[in-house]
Parts: structure tokens; C-alpha cells; sequence
């Protein structure tokens, strides 16, 4: 296990979470404590768990981080279609945000194999 902040897909997923908040600024304010908290939160936690994941002391509890990581993620994902589907955000935005989760999914995917692949 690395120093977590030397970890490319933790890198990407920080880069994620300042775009995800960035484009909930303009939800309606009646969801603040629903769907921009639930997206918020979800992206946080994505390289939230990967960071907690590296100080563990094992590669399995590393991979077991890194998968919650990776919920966390696919949670984030659906979050934003509801968001798209109801016009909160452009398809433009939708799109952007989507493609950035979806190279986070490959690089977590990846980790988890090299991590398994060690226990």
C-alpha cells in the first residue's frame, strides 16, 4: 500500500467530487438535504475510502475499501441520470460528469484486480 495521495484514481476521483459540486450549486434549494446532499456524499466518498483503504493494514482490507469505493461510485452515477431526467443538470453536464465516473470505474476496477491479485 502507497501513500494515498500518490494514487492516480484517488487524484481523478478529488477532481470528480469538485465538479459534481460545482454543478449541484444551481440544484433547486428544496434539495439541499435530498438529492445534491446524496450526490455530495456519494462522490465524497469515493476517494474518501480509497484514502482509508490505503492506511489499512492489509491489501484485504485495502480491497474491501476499494469496493465500497466503487459502490459509492455506481451510487453517484445513478444519482446523476435521476439529476439528468429531471433537469437539474444539462445532458452536457450529465455527460461530462458521466465519462469522468466512468474512467474512475475502469482505474478502480483495475486497482482492485492488482490488489487481489496480491492477497
Amino acid at each position: 500500500m502507497s501513500h494515498f495521495r500518490k494514487i492516480l484514481v484517488w487524484q481523478k476521483s478529488i477532481s470528480l467530487v469538485t465538479n459534481v459540486y460545482k454543478a449541484t450549486r444551481t440544484f433547486p434549494k428544496e434539495e439541499t438535504f435530498g438529492l445534491t446532499s446524496q450526490i455530495r456524499r456519494s462522490s465524497i466518498s469515493i476517494p474518501s475510502n480509497i484514502a482509508e483503504g490505503s492506511g489499512r493494514e492489509s491489501n484485504k482490507d485495502f480491497l474491501r475499501f476499494l469496493y465500497i469505493s466503487l459502490g459509492s461510485l455506481f451510487e453517484m452515477q445513478t444519482q446523476l441520470e435521476i439529476a439528468k431526467n429531471i433537469i437539474y443538470i444539462s445532458e452536457e453536464e450529465f455527460n461530462l460528469l458521466y465519462e469522468d465516473s466512468r474512467e474512475i470505474e475502469r482505474m478502480l476496477a483495475s486497482l482492485i484486480k492488482k490488489v487481489k491479485d496480491t492477497i
